[in-house]
C-alpha cells in the first residue's frame, strides 16, 4: 500500500507541475490585469466571461473524458477504437459550437450586455470549441502514462498564453509610446481587455496544432454502439460535471444580474481577483485529481483497495489543510499579488478557500458512484449544490455583496460534501480516518483564529508570530502521519 502511494505521490507530482503552473499563470496575470486594464470593472468582464467559458467547456467534453478512461481500462484491447470513437464525437459537436457563436455572436452578445463587442463572444466560442476538443488527447496521454508528454503540453500552452498577453497588454503599450508606426497597423491602444481574448484565442490555436500529434496515433474508426454505450455512462457525468463547474462559476455569472451596473462590473472584478488568490488549493486539487481519476479505475481489483482510497483521503486532507494555514497565515505577503485598491476584498479568501476545500473532498468522494456505475447519484448532487448557491446567491448578493457569493459557495459545496459522504458509505463503504481528519480540522481553524489576534504595527514580527503557528501545524503534521524517515532525501537524515 506505501508504494502505491508513492506511486500516487510520484504521478500526482509530475501532473501538478503542468496543474500548477497552469494555475500560476493565473496568479500572474492578476497583478497583470490589475495594474494594468483601467479599472477593476474590466477585471469584472474577464471574470464574467471565462466563468461562462469554465462552464461551456464542461457541457462540450459532456463526460467524455472519464467515459474514455472507464471503457479504455475496460477493454485494453479496444483501447484505440475507443479513442478514435470519443475523438469524433467531442470534434464534431464543438465544431458545430464554434460556428453557432461565431454566426450568432450579436444576439447572443445583445443577450449578455456586451452589444458593443460581440466579436468576444466570437472568439471565446472558439477557444472553448478548441480546447473541448483536446481534452481528449490530454486524457489519452493520462491513460497512457505519459506525463511528461502531457506535462511539456502544457507548459507549451501556458508560455504561449503569457508571451501574447505580455505582448498585448505591456509591449505594445510602449511601443505606441516609443515607435508607434512599428504597431499602428494592427494595435488599438483603446481596446484594452479585448487583448485577453485575443491573446487566448492564440495561445489556444497554437496548442491544439501541437496536439495533432498525439491525435493521429490510431486508426480512426467510429463505433456507434461503444458510442451509446459510452454516453448511457457519460451523460450523467455531464449533469455532474455542468452542476459541479456551475457550483464554481455561478456566482460569478450571476452577479451582473444581481448588481447590476459599473458598481457591480467593479465589485465582480474585485471578487474575481481577490478568490485568485486561493487559487493555490486548486493547483494542489487539480494535481491531485489528474492522477487519482485513473489511480481509482486500476486499482479497483487490489483487495485492498478501500484502505488505499482512506489513505488518500487522509493525506489529501492534511495536506490542504498545511496549504490553507501557508495562505492566510502569510496574507501580508500574498496580498501584494493584486493591486492595493483590490484589498478590501481580501476577506474572502479563507472562506473561499475552505470552500475548494470541501470541493476536493466531495471530488476524492466521488469514487464510490463512478467505481459502482451509479454516476446518477453524483448529478443529483451536484443539482442540490447548484440550488443551494442560486437561492444564497439571490438571498446574499444585493445586501453582502462578494462576500454572499463566498459564503454561498462555502454553503453549497459543503452540503453535498456530507451527504455524498453518507451514500457513499452505503453503497460503498470506507473507513475514512474521520478523528484524524477532525483532529487536523480543529487544528487549522484555531491557528487560523489565533492569527486574526496577530497584529502588531510590524510587519516582520507579525509574520514571525504567524510562523510560530505554522510550525505548530507541521510538528504535528511530522509527529503523527509524515514521518521524516520515510521521506525520500530527507530520510537520509534521520537513522
Amino acid at each position: 500500500m506505501a508504494q502505491q502511494m508513492k506511486k500516487l505521490a510520484k504521478e500526482t507530482a509530475m501532473y501538478g507541475v503542468s496543474s500548477i503552473l497552469g494555475k500560476f499563470l493565473n496568479w500572474m496575470m492578476v497583478p497583470l490585469y490589475t495594474y494594468v486594464l483601467k479599472s477593476s470593472a474590466d477585471y469584472g468582464i474577464v471574470t464574467n466571461l471565462y466563468a461562462w467559458t469554465a462552464l461551456l467547456l464542461v457541457m462540450l467534453t459532456y463526460g467524455m473524458e472519464t467515459g474514455f478512461l472507464r471503457f479504455a481500462n475496460k477493454n485494453k484491447e479496444e483501447a484505440g477504437k475507443v479513442y478514435s470513437t470519443t475523438l469524433i464525437a467531442v470534434g464534431t459537436t464543438s465544431t458545430i459550437f464554434a460556428l453557432i457563436c461565431i454566426f450568432f455572436s450579436h444576439p447572443i452578445a445583445n443577450a449578455m450586455g456586451y452589444a458593443n463587442h460581440s466579436e468576444f463572444i466570437a472568439m471565446l466560442g472558439t477557444v472553448v470549441a478548441f480546447d473541448a476538443f483536446g481534452c481528449i488527447p490530454y486524457v489519452y496521454l493520462r491513460f497512457k502514462n505519459r506525463p511528461v508528454r502531457f506535462v511539456a503540453l502544457n507548459l507549451f500552452a501556458i508560455f504561449v498564453n503569457i508571451f501574447f498577453n505580455i505582448f498585448f497588454l505591456v509591449v505594445c503599450p510602449w511601443l505606441v509610446v516609443k515607435a508607434p508606426n512599428l504597431i499602428n497597423w494592427f494595435y488599438n491602444p483603446n481596446y484594452g481587455v479585448g487583448y485577453v481574448f485575443i491573446s487566448n484565442i492564440f495561445s489556444t490555436a497554437l496548442v491544439t496544432v501541437a496536439l495533432l500529434f498525439d491525435v493521429f496515433v490510431v486508426k480512426f474508426e467510429f463505433d456507434r454502439i461503444l458510442l451509446k454505450k459510452m454516453l448511457k455512462y457519460s451523460l450523467p457525468l455531464v449533469v455532474l460535471g455542468v452542476a459541479g463547474i456551475m457550483n464554481q462559476t455561478l456566482d460569478k455569472i450571476l452577479f451582473p444580474f444581481l448588481m447590476p451596473g459599473k458598481q457591480g462590473a467593479s465589485e465582480l472584478g474585485i471578487y474575481g481577483a481577490t478568490s485568485k488568490i486561493a487559487l493555490v488549493m486548486t493547483m494542489f486539487t487539480q494535481a491531485f485529481r489528474y492522477a487519482y481519476e485513473p489511480f481509482i479505475f486500476a486499482q479497483k481489483k487490489d483487495k485492498n483497495s478501500l484502505d488505499t482510497y482512506a489513505d488518500a483521503m487522509k493525506y489529501y486532507i492534511l495536506i490542504a489543510l498545511f496549504i490553507f494555514l501557508g495562505m492566510v497565515l502569510y496574507m501580508d505577503i500574498f496580498k501584494y499579488i493584486i493591486q492595493r485598491s483590490y484589498w478590501v476584498g481580501l476577506k474572502v479568501v479563507p472562506v473561499v478557500m475552505f470552500s475548494f476545500i470541501f470541493q476536493g473532498i466531495f471530488f476524492n468522494l466521488s469514487l464510490w458512484y463512478k467505481l459502482t456505475d451509479k454516476t446518477m447519484y453524483g448529478a443529483w448532487f451536484s443539482i442540490l449544490g447548484t440550488i443551494i448557491m442560486v437561492l444564497l446567491n439571490i438571498i446574499l448578493v444585493p445586501t453582502y455583496s462578494y462576500m454572499g457569493c463566498a459564503w454561498a459557495a462555502f454553503a453549497c459545496f459543503f452540503v453535498i460534501m456530507l451527504v455524498s459522504y453518507f451514500f457513499g458509505q452505503k453503497y460503498m463503504p470506507i473507513k475514512y480516518y474521520l478523528k484524524t481528519i477532525g483532529l487536523y480540522t480543529v487544528v487549522s481553524i484555531t491557528l487560523y483564529i489565533i492569527s486574526t489576534f496577530i497584529n502588531t504595527p510590524y510587519a516582520i514580527l507579525n509574520i514571525a508570530l504567524k510562523s510560530i503557528l505554522m510550525v505548530i501545524y507541521l510538528v504535528l503534521l511530522v509527529k503523527r502521519d509524515f514521518s521524516l524517515r520515510t521521506m525520500p532525501v530527507i530520510n537520509r537524515f534521520f537513522k
